[in-house]
């Protein structure tokens, strides 16, 4: 059925108090040779039953314009989403499901081990060159006030070597390093490998679905 929820993934190393995180896998049968939006179409119900399987049921969906840029914005419920001109999404309320769609760049998860905020980013070759990661770890430390080293990060699955000629996962890790973060943690997984899981926008030559990362902080 349209509806169904297709498998999901999750990450041990955010696994804390009151944060949820996942990333949702291919959509088994669903056809998605065809445009960007034409394939979110045909996608929206089956992402929508995931996220309540995943336990995101009730939570608007924060949701950027991803127009590869380095600009990153803090949300809350009342803001109209998606957010235009910008690639990530900073906030500090509880019950909002931030999300960013990937297929092939890396969502990267940010979360304050203190449970004050989270972010999430789209970072593929041009955000991560543009600075996105960078500037969304300044972002959210700036609204919360934290340390970089209050902050977790995650980096989901993504097109690596040598599938793709530049390792952008290593310079988001690298950019991490620098911003002063401590805790930095990348899944390895490659989406150009592994058709039956993951879509890839190189393997597939632009007609594909889309991964739909999701952070939320809870209330319990």
């Amino acid at each position: 059925m349209a509806d169904t929820p297709c498998p999901f993934e999750t990450f041990s190393n955010l696994a804390l108090p009151n944060i949820r995180a996942a990333f949702i896998q291919r959509a088994p049968g669903v056809d998605v040779l065809a445009d960007r939006q034409i394939a979110l179409d045909r996608l929206k119900s089956i992402h929508l039953s995931t996220m309540e399987k995943a336990g995101f049921g009730g939570m608007p969906l924060a949701q950027a314009e991803q127009v590869h840029s380095a600009h990153v914005r803090i949300v809350t419920k009342s803001t109209p989403f998606p957010v235009p001109d910008c690639d990530a999404l900073v906030t500090t309320e509880a019950g909002l499901c931030l999300g960013i769609y990937v297929a092939d760049c890396a969502a990267v998860y940010l979360a304050d081990k203190y449970g004050r905020g989270i972010a999430l980013a789209h970072s593929g070759r041009k955000g991560t060159d543009l600075g996105i990661v960078t500037q969304t770890i300044d972002t959210l430390c700036a609204t919360i006030g934290a340390t970089p080293s209050d902050i977790i990060l995650q980096i989901s699955p993504c097109i690596r070597p040598p599938h793709y000629e530049v390792d952008f996962a290593a310079d988001i890790r690298a950019q991490a390093v620098a911003a002063g973060l401590k805790e930095i943690h990348d899944c390895g997984r490659c989406t150009a490998t592994n058709p039956d899981v993951y879509y890839s926008y190189r393997r597939e030559k632009g007609r594909t679905g889309r991964h739909l990362a999701l952070l939320a902080m809870t209330t319990s």
